[in-house]
């Protein structure tokens, strides 16, 4: 095992993570080290957001990146206390596509008994 790896280990026991949650992000990170056979250490930013495409232009499922995106950004974040505008960005939320607003309710018509 990797002094990396061991160190991102503790971190994500101490973080309290779910032992497979570690497995993910583990996994993940892997991958992106596979890929570019280097030590993520040795990555650059550039480097770790042309690999996040990459998934997402392979077709990876979102229930499949999301995970990766987030053993990578803990990696980073965390581990290696990189503070990379790639992984502070906030999610930009999807508008409901829905016909009925989702809190919006008709009001109610008065009985006429009560006029």
């Amino acid at each position: 095992m990797t002094p990396l790896r061991a160190r991102m280990i503790e971190d994500m026991i101490s973080a309290g993570l779910a032992p497979s949650t570690q497995t993910l992000y583990i996994r993940a990170v892997y991958g992106l080290a596979a890929c570019y056979r280097r030590s993520p250490e040795d990555l650059t930013e550039t480097d770790v957001r042309a690999y996040l495409l990459s998934l997402r232009e392979r077709g990876v499922a979102l229930g499949t990146f999301r995970p990766y995106h987030g053993g990578i950004k803990f990696l980073y974040s965390h581990t290696l206390d990189r503070d990379w505008p790639l992984f502070s960005k906030k999610e930009s939320r999807r508008r409901s596509t829905s016909a009925c607003p989702r809190f919006s309710r008709m009001p109610r018509p008065v009985p006429s008994s009560a006029m």
